[in-house]
């Protein structure tokens, strides 16, 4: 009896409350479709085995939201785009989703980028001029020459909030042969980036941290380099929280992804640039749990983030950039991928690998020119119509010589690749 007359009173209290609550006409209607948004993270000079054998909670965090995976840098090995596995050549192939064979950068000094191949941040700014773009970085040029910030080739882009130059600063920053201000500065970029994620919520950042590279090159494979590598994930900590608290708190859905620029020498781990497994070895942690069995079945790279960014915020890209990306999309339907070429009897057999359950079609372009990398467009030719099951087609060409510049169209996805003939 006493239940029953609490329930009574229960229901007649909250009968009260919604008749005498806020008029529901004054209530501002929620977004019905969450906004989104994306941080790409660079950890400097992490090998994939090296996350083995140390402490990184907050990486396996948000793997254990999305997926982890090894990956590889430095391009076709012995190939036409093999590529130095050289820091700021990594962080330009995430940047441009093509190797350094079209961006042309080979070192850090990046001496003559091709702005013609766009970064992302060009791409997003051309769909979405009046939204938000912020870097929080311990190198500045990454901003200023990689980007390429205020210069006429990238049309003046701006990043509309900037935190990034203090390795310049030698006062509040002064150098020691142990690197302890760089690790100084990886905190302030990190818990800056965390702090203007939480407030402001940018749409489109880059976060880049460098100290594990650093211990790397000093020590090689020891323990201050484990160090240091959980040293940085304590940092990619606060980025990861103040992500989740947006998430939290408003309708946004928000893609992180972490990933590192080049791994380390086999020998002992304190130098990269070649071509050694070990080198071009690295690894891409994502939050997202839908992706797709090319992240989950082969060994993806760091020009498949560009695309991925591009699938998740649906931007769009003229046909002519399309064509050039080299990267796979990690998330949603990918139909082919590995579209390679070799010269048999006088004809070009091109072969890729179907990721189709159906008899999906695609269309294969070639073109003889390479006038995208001045600023021009290519003419391509339709080759022919293609059943993605065949893996294989052969075009026979009479007077085979010079370049040529192959694309496979698909529903889902668009693949790219070069033949030269060689005397």
């Amino acid at each position: 009896m006493i239940r029953i007359k609490q329930t009574v009173f229960l229901i007649m209290i909250a009968s009260f409350v919604v008749r005498c609550g806020p008029d529901p006409k004054d209530k501002k209607p929620k977004k019905e479709v969450a906004e989104k948004k994306v941080v790409f993270v660079i950890i400097d000079g992490i090998a994939a085995d090296m996350l083995k054998n140390v402490n990184t909670p907050n990486l396996d965090d948000i793997a254990e939201h999305g997926g982890f995976t090894e990956a590889y840098v430095g391009g076709e090995k012995n190939g036409y785009s093999e590529t130095p596995t050289i820091s700021a050549v990594g962080y330009n192939s995430l940047l441009t989703g093509v190797w350094a064979n079209k961006h042309n950068v080979f070192g850090n000094e990046i001496k003559a980028p091709n702005y013609h191949y766009p970064t992302i941040f060009k791409v997003f700014k051309d769909n979405f001029p009046k939204k938000k773009t912020a870097i929080f970085s311990t190198w500045l040029d990454n901003r200023t020459k990689l980007i390429g910030e205020d210069l006429p080739e990238t049309g003046k882009i701006k990043m509309d909030y900037a935190f990034d130059g203090f390795e310049l600063d030698t006062i509040n920053f002064p150098h020691d042969s142990q690197r302890k201000y760089i690790k100084n500065i990886d905190e302030k970029v990190a818990t800056e980036a965390a702090r203007y994620i939480k407030l402001e919520g940018p749409d489109l950042s880059w976060v880049y941290l460098e100290f594990s590279d650093d211990m790397g090159h000093k020590f090689g494979d020891s323990p201050e380099l484990d160090a240091a590598i959980e040293f940085e994930d304590g940092l990619m900590g606060q980025i990861w929280d103040a992500v989740q608290e947006r998430q939290r708190l408003f309708n946004e859905d928000w893609l992180v992804v972490v990933t590192t620029d080049h791994g380390r020498s086999a020998k002992d781990g304190k130098g990269h640039g070649g071509q050694s497994d070990r080198e071009r070895s690295t690894w891409i942690v994502t939050n997202l749990a839908n992706t797709n069995a090319y992240f989950k079945e082969e060994i993806p790279s760091v020009v498949d983030i560009m695309p991925t960014i591009l699938r998740f915020m649906d931007l769009e890209v003229n046909e002519n950039i399309l064509f050039e990306l080299d990267g796979v999309t990690l998330i949603g339907e990918v139909d082919a991928t590995g579209l390679k070429t070799k010269l048999i009897d006088g004809s070009l057999e091109i072969i890729w690998k179907n990721k189709t359950a159906i008899n999906e079609y695609g269309t294969l372009y070639l073109a003889n020119t390479n006038d995208f990398a001045n600023g021009g467009e290519d003419d391509y030719k339709v080759i022919g119509e293609v059943a993605l099951e065949k893996e294989r087609f052969v075009v026979p060409l009479d007077n085979l010589s010079g370049f040529y510049k192959i694309v496979l169209k698909t529903p889902n996805t668009t693949l790219n690749t070069w033949y030269e003939v060689r005397e």
